[in-house]
């Protein structure tokens, strides 16, 4: 059985070598978001990859930056949900596998399509108040870039969840300061990003986003403050094109593929644990 670092080193291959085949698609915060994803699918969600749209019984996770689709479909087909050599068809005509996740191709996994910017935070709030509705006492999880919080749907959204107790959410941002345009600081600054957020009346925590060990306790405390009258948020600290030295902390790697020498180095610094499709 692999460790889930193991698990996480085999999800960086598969994002690089997906971006690489179709000369498409954003490695950057696909690589800098891979523990993330591997601790909450792998460890600490709990979910069913025999897929059910309404997730009734079950903890669901809505991607808000959808334009990080490979990570996302490398651990949905690394936990069960389709064929991991599906990924071998990402971004190439009549596949499942889209730029941004869609519903209409009817991939398990996906329950809304993402990529334009803002809104995943409305759908995961939507998606928190039906269980509560149903005396469902899952949880929602939800991922967003932050750059992404720009967009002011986030804020209408963010004062609606404090405002009304959806407290069986739980909300990620991906903090890593960079955004398509460059670091966040310069094309909008954020501010204090933990201050805003409790502000608008949400239990706030932080964590590394690219120590494994860190994430699952990370996300392991967002789930004990859950429950508490509060929704809960994560700001996770990750470095942008985290595990290729030459992708590390640049905004230019948020959707650039790696040419042929670029794809044989990153592979070189990646171990195959599980693999490749």
């Amino acid at each position: 059985m692999s460790t889930l670092t193991e698990t996480a080193s085999q999800i960086r291959r598969d994002i690089v070598r997906m971006v690489h085949g179709v000369q498409s698609g954003h490695p950057g915060g696909s690589l800098g978001c891979t523990e993330f994803f591997t601790a909450l699918y792998f460890e600490v969600m709990k979910h069913n990859p025999d897929f059910k749209m309404d997730g009734i019984g079950e903890d669901v996770f809505f991607l808000s930056n959808g334009h990080i689709s490979p990570v996302f479909y490398s651990s949905l087909a690394r936990s069960g949900y389709f064929p991991v050599s599906e990924l071998a068809t990402f971004r190439k005509i009549n596949s499942r596998l889209q730029g941004h996740p869609t519903t209409h191709e009817h991939l398990p996994g996906i329950r809304v399509a993402s990529g334009s910017l803002g809104q995943g935070m409305s759908v995961a709030i939507g998606a928190a108040l039906a269980k509560k509705l149903n005396k469902d006492n899952s949880t929602v999880y939800s991922l967003h870039g932050d750059g992404e919080l720009d967009e002011g749907q986030n804020w209408e959204a963010i004062m609606f969840a404090g405002a009304k107790g959806v407290d069986n959410l739980i909300s990620t941002v991906d903090w890593n300061g960079q955004q398509i345009d460059g670091p966040t600081k310069k094309v909008m600054d954020l501010k204090n990003l933990h201050a805003k957020f409790e502000a608008f009346g949400w239990e706030v925590t932080e964590m590394e986003g690219n120590d494994m060990d860190a994430v699952v306790a990370g996300l392991n405390k967002a789930k004990s403050l859950s429950g508490n009258g509060k929704p809960v948020a994560i700001l996770m600290r990750t470095v942008m094109g985290k595990g290729v030295d030459f992708m590390e902390g640049s905004h230019e790697w948020h959707g650039i593929a790696p040419n042929d020498e670029q794809l044989k180095a990153a592979l070189a610094q990646l171990p195959e644990t599980l693999g490749d499709y």
